[in-house]
């Protein structure tokens, strides 16, 4: 009788066996395994700080391992640095762009691997190519176009049709969708399971669980530097993702909505921005989350820059009911008006600067008179430290903190001028769902405390879950208002493309 023959998995493409990597005396990783196969996505989760970057890093010879192996073909390798990896054909979508800000969009696509006709750069192929590229990802920019001019979702379309320039066997995409619309992120889950169907292997990172459930097929969590589970993605619901990433139960994500509703902190009328939105009409009262949805380009933040003294607007704008004119930021701040931008990145903070000099620097008439009081300071510096649970070493600049860490200290610096009334841009953007359930918490904490909030997110479920109203904007305008349980996705997706309708606006019956 003979034997049944079993035909051996295929090798990994790309895998880590082991690998610990410390710096200094802190160990970050601790003993982590993944393999990437070709022709399946592989999503890597976990809250901020858990070793994701680490692990891609090491994966793309940016780091290399301190003690484990990386085996690409089951065969141990060492990249001494991302141009070997790249020339192995891995290739890595940053999270923070990559992108040469004065170059086109085609010099960027092009750039170290230029086409030539002889000794000149053959410029018509790469603006053919470049086309090509931008339109199998539906992105309609112009291959001229400088790269600083771009919105950030189409950014993210450039990085990615870089990556699709080269003929590449593994391509590690950390936090692609951050950035992008619901639309965008659509069409670029398309790309990735065509990626995946003609035989790449794709390591998928998100904070976004449903897109993990919608693309991946294999999924590693990780927790504190080590991998916590590991295997078919079919296997894990959402809630279970969540709870092994956090490790503690979550039952629920958004705290009760418990703050009572006082007396008018905002009202605006017939407010307009040119070129972004024409009479804008709201209310907005104390002890009340207010979420304002739309679609990009709606012109939900530049209206509320505007009224934060950003960019130029006008209108009648009254806060505790008295006149206001503001047309800088500092005016906003001293009538307790605070902004606080989606742009953590490039607008919020110094990356390169220290926690103290960054938390301290929107309010340093507080601790100064002739000269700063680093004590004072120091001790501001604490108390939002614990209050904020900011966590890291104190030590290093503020780009070196995980996203989470950077969005609670940009929260904590914007609270520390003690705003009456909070405007939030995209409270949650990039962050895990630990530090989002936190988030939550802090805004909910606010509004109990009698202060105004404003909630501009992209996220349905977010702004349906922390608002006690809903105001949608469409095309520069307010398309209308939900309270309470009319507030549902089907609402706001109808009012936001111009098919719903809503109760009259409050403040015009």
């Amino acid at each position: 009788m003979g034997h049944a023959v079993t035909t051996p998995a295929p090798a990994p493409v790309l895998a880590l066996s082991r690998v610990i990597k410390s710096f200094g005396p802190i160990e970050v990783l601790h003993g982590a395994d993944i393999a990437l196969h070709s022709g399946r996505v592989h999503a890597l989760i976990g809250e901020n700080g858990a070793g994701k970057s680490t692990m891609m890093k090491i994966l793309t010879g940016y780091q290399p391992p301190s003690s484990g192996q990386v085996l690409l073909q089951g065969q141990s390798v060492m990249f001494a640095d991302m141009g070997q990896a790249e020339a192995q054909g891995i290739s890595l979508i940053h999270q923070e762009f990559n992108l040469a800000e004065q170059l086109t969009v085609e010099q960027n696509i092009f750039l170290g691997s230029e086409l030539r006709r002889g000794w000149l750069l053959d410029k018509a192929a790469m603006r053919a190519k470049s086309r090509a590229l931008l339109a199998r990802l539906r992105c309609d920019v112009d291959p001229d176009r400088i790269i600083s001019t771009l919105s950030n979702s189409d950014k993210q379309m450039v990085e990615i049709a870089k990556a699709l320039l080269r003929d590449t066997r593994v391509l590690i995409m950390d936090e692609p969708t951050a950035v992008l619309t619901r639309t965008e992120t659509a069409v670029l889950l398309d790309q990735v399971r065509a990626l995946r169907d003609a035989g790449t292997a794709v390591l998928f990172t998100s904070h976004k669980l449903d897109e993990v459930v919608a693309i991946a097929d294999d999924l590693t969590i990780m927790r504190d530097g080590s991998v916590v589970w590991s295997g078919p993605a079919r296997d894990m619901t959402e809630h279970q993702m969540a709870e092994a990433m956090v490790g503690r139960e979550i039952s629920t994500l958004y705290p009760p909505k418990t703050g009572g509703r006082g007396a008018v902190a905002l009202e605006v009328k017939g407010f307009s921005v040119p070129g972004y939105a024409q009479e804008i009409r709201f209310t907005l009262h104390k002890g009340e989350v207010l979420g304002i949805a739309g679609l990009i380009g709606s012109g939900r933040t530049e209206t509320f820059e505007a009224l934060a003294g950003l960019r130029d607007g006008h209108g009648d704008v009254r806060i505790n009911g008295n006149a206001v004119t503001i047309r800088h930021p500092w005016e906003a701040l001293a009538q307790g008006f605070a902004y606080l931008t989606e742009d953590r990145k490039t607008r919020g903070l110094l990356l390169n600067k220290g926690l103290r000099d960054n938390l301290t620097l929107q309010a340093l008439h507080k601790f100064s008179n002739w000269t700063l009081d680093a004590r004072a300071e120091q001790a501001a510096l604490d108390h939002a430290v614990s209050e904020f649970d900011i966590r890291g070493s104190r030590d290093v600049n503020v780009g070196s903190l995980s996203g989470g860490n950077q969005q609670k200290l940009l929260f904590a610096k914007t609270m520390l001028s003690d705003p009456e009334i909070l405007v939030i841009d995209e409270p949650t953007r990039g962050i895990d769902i630990g530090t989002k359930q936190q988030m939550y918490e802090f805004i909910r904490k606010l509004a109990a405390e009698g202060r105004a909030i404003v909630v501009i997110s992209s996220e349905m479920q977010e702004v349906i879950g922390l608002s006690d109203r809903v105001l949608v904007m469409r095309q520069g305008r307010i398309a209308g208002e939900l309270v309470g349980a009319e507030a549902t996705e089907d609402a706001i997706v109808r009012l936001a493309m111009g098919v719903g309708q809503s109760a009259p606006l409050e403040g015009t019956v």
